[in-house]
């Protein structure tokens, strides 16, 4: 018989995980639940470190991670990384909202790796967050770090208090955008921009 010796690691802090624990067990008391139900009885510690792992980002710079791929270049068109997934928690109801990033920059004598891009969207996505909030930290940050000529970030996301709770309405989606530099000023990049993010590739 073939043998599967495959081991999932993960890595928490276990202080953490243990007082998340401890008050999830409560949540579920509150709710009306046994919390020693056979179905329940490991849910606190699972939904511990799914938090721990949703809200990584608190434990990430943002502004290091750009930094530690930097290089000297003389390009100076638009650097553009589209339809970057999202997965982000709304912090007025700790209900996720997800969706796309889409982040250009001119360089000014300084570009990132591409994979850098993403990593930054992802670093504050992974935090409790509002969507506009979001846009913008995303924008200060690579303006702070490469200095580029300008910076546009779009986000178009759905959020679930809209689709489970509330006014539910599932087909809503929200779109923030943010802009520095060049985008602001001149039009035409500006459109530029808008009209790569939204073309199609086949």
């Amino acid at each position: 018989m073939e043998e599967f010796n495959y081991k999932k690691i993960e890595e928490y802090n276990p202080e953490t995980i243990e007082a998340l624990k401890y008050h999830y067990k409560e949540i579920l008391r509150l709710l009306g639940e046994d919390p020693q139900r056979e179905g329940l009885v490991k849910t606190p510690e699972r939904v511990a470190k799914a938090m721990s792992f949703l809200t990584k980002g608190y434990d990430e710079n943002p502004l290091e991670i750009i930094r530690s791929a930097m290089f000297r270049e003389e390009y100076k068109q638009m650097v553009l990384v589209k339809d970057i997934e999202i997965y982000s928690m709304c912090e007025h109801h700790m209900i996720p909202f997800y969706g796309k990033a889409h982040v250009a920059y001119i360089p000014n004598g300084r570009i990132t790796g591409l994979s850098k891009i993403a990593r930054v969207v992802e670093s504050f996505a992974r935090r409790l967050q509002v969507q506009e909030r979001l846009t913008v930290q995303i924008r200060d940050c690579i303006q702070e770090a490469l200095d580029p000529m300008g910076v546009a970030v779009v986000i178009e996301a759905s959020h679930m208090c809209m689709q489970m709770r509330g006014i539910e309405k599932q087909q809503s989606a929200t779109t923030t955008s943010a802009f520095t530099g060049i985008f602001l000023s001149d039009h035409r990049t500006r459109e530029e921009f808008m009209n790569l993010i939204s073309h199609k590739y086949r």
